[in-house]
C-alpha cells in the first residue's frame, strides 16, 4: 500500500480498492488515480457508476474486450450496494484484472462495513492496490490529518495550533482542509498559535455555513450580510465556498433521493440524519434544474477562491446571488 494518494504507481494495477466512505478521502483517491491512470494512458476511457445503479449487461459492456484495445478505467462508488446480480457478473472479472494487464483498471469505494463484504474480499483477494478512506474518528487521526494538509500547502504549523486549529474547526476533513491551506497562504508558510487564535476569535462570531444556510434556502439579503460579517471578522474566503458548495450538494443529493425516508437516504447517501432532514427542507423551492445551475455555480466558485479571481469576496457575493437566481427561477417555473 503507498503511503498516500500522491505516490500511486503508474501504470495502475488492475484493481484498486477504497476503503471507507469519508468523502473528501474519497473524492481525492479517485481524482489521484484518475490522474495516474492518464498518466499511463492519455486516451484512456473514464466512466464513474454507483454500486446500487449498475447492472450485470452494462458492466459486461465497460469490462468486455474492446475492440480497439482501449486503457479503461471504471470508478464504482459505494460497492457495497451492488446487487447480488451484478456482483456475480463483477467478481469474475475482478479476478483476470487481478492477474492481468490489459490496460483496464476498476476502483471499487467500499464503506469497508459487513454490507457488500463478499465483494470486498473478492477485491482484496486480486491483491488489490488499497487507498484507507475511512472517517478519522480518533483526535490524534485529525492532528496528523492537519499537520499533514499543512505540509501538502508548502506550511509548517506550530505543535500548539494543532489542537486550537480542530477546536475552532471541528472534525469535518473539507473545512480543516480549507482552512489549513487559507492559514498557510495568510501566514506565508509559518502557521503559528497567534494566527490560529485569530481565526477562532472570527469564527465564533459566524461561520460560512450560516452563509450556506441563508444562500440555498433563498434568503439572499440575509446571506449577503451574513457574508460580509464573516469576512469582516476574518473567515477565509475558501471556507465559505466550500460552506456554499457543501449546502448545494447536500441539497441536490437529498433531492435526487426522492421519496426515500430520511433513515434509508442517511445510509444510503453516508449522511448523518440530521444533514438530511436539514437538506430535505432546504429542498423545497428547488427544481432539479436549479439545483444543476447552482452546483456549476458552487463549482466556479471554488476556482475563483484559489486564485481564478481577482477579488475572492466579489466572486461569493455574485455566487450568493446566482444560487438565490436559480432557486428563484425554479420556483416561477413552477
Amino acid at each position: 500500500m503507498p503511503a498516500s494518494v500522491d505516490d500511486l504507481p503508474v501504470p495502475l494495477p488492475g484493481v484498486v480498492l477504497l476503503v471507507g466512505d469519508e468523502e473528501l478521502l474519497v473524492d481525492r483517491a479517485v481524482r489521484a488515480v484518475a490522474a495516474a491512470a492518464r498518466a499511463g494512458a492519455p486516451d484512456v476511457v473514464e466512466t464513474e457508476r454507483s454500486g446500487g445503479e449498475i447492472e450485470g449487461p452494462e458492466l459486461h459492456e465497460l469490462l468486455g474486450p474492446s475492440l480497439f484495445g482501449d486503457a479503461r478505467l471504471l470508478v464504482v462508488r459505494a460497492a457495497q450496494d451492488v446487487r447480488t446480480a451484478a456482483a456475480a457478473v463483477l467478481t469474475p472479472y475482478l479476478s483476470d484484472l487481478g492477474s492481468t494487464a490489459d490496460g483496464t483498471t476498476v476502483v471499487l469505494q467500499h464503506a469497508g462495513g459487513a454490507k457488500g463484504k463478499a465483494l470486498l474480499e473478492a477485491a482484496r483477494k486480486t491483491k488489490a492496490l488499497e487507498l484507507a478512506c475511512g472517517k478519522l474518528t480518533r483526535a490524534a487521526e485529525r492532528e496528523d490529518f492537519v499537520r499533514t494538509e499543512v505540509r501538502r500547502n508548502g506550511g509548517r504549523i506550530a505543535p500548539d495550533a494543532v489542537s486550537l486549529l480542530i477546536d475552532a474547526v471541528g472534525s469535518d476533513l473539507r473545512e480543516l482542509a480549507a482552512v489549513s491551506a487559507q492559514l498557510v497562504s495568510d501566514s506565508g508558510g509559518e502557521v503559528g498559535v497567534d494566527l490560529v487564535r485569530a481565526f477562532h476569535r472570527g469564527r465564533a462570531e459566524v461561520s460560512g455555513f450560516a452563509v450556506a444556510d441563508l444562500a440555498v434556502v433563498g434568503r439572499s439579503a440575509q446571506a449577503f450580510e451574513a457574508l460580509r460579517y464573516a469576512l469582516s471578522v476574518g473567515v477565509p474566503p475558501v471556507v465559505i465556498a466550500d460552506a456554499l458548495a457543501d449546502g448545494v450538494r447536500s441539497v441536490a443529493r437529498v433531492y435526487a433521493g426522492g421519496r426515500a425516508s430520511e433513515g434509508e437516504l442517511a445510509r444510503r447517501l453516508g449522511m448523518p440524519p440530521w444533514k438530511v432532514k436539514r437538506a430535505r427542507s432546504q429542498g423545497r423551492g428547488w427544481s432539479e434544474q436549479g439545483l444543476r445551475a447552482a452546483l456549476g455555480v458552487v463549482a466556479t466558485l471554488n476556482a475563483d477562491v484559489k486564485g481564478a479571481a481577482v477579488d475572492p469576496a466579489f466572486a461569493l457575493e455574485m455566487a450568493v446571488r446566482r444560487i438565490g437566481r436559480a432557486r428563484g427561477a425554479a420556483q416561477r417555473a413552477s
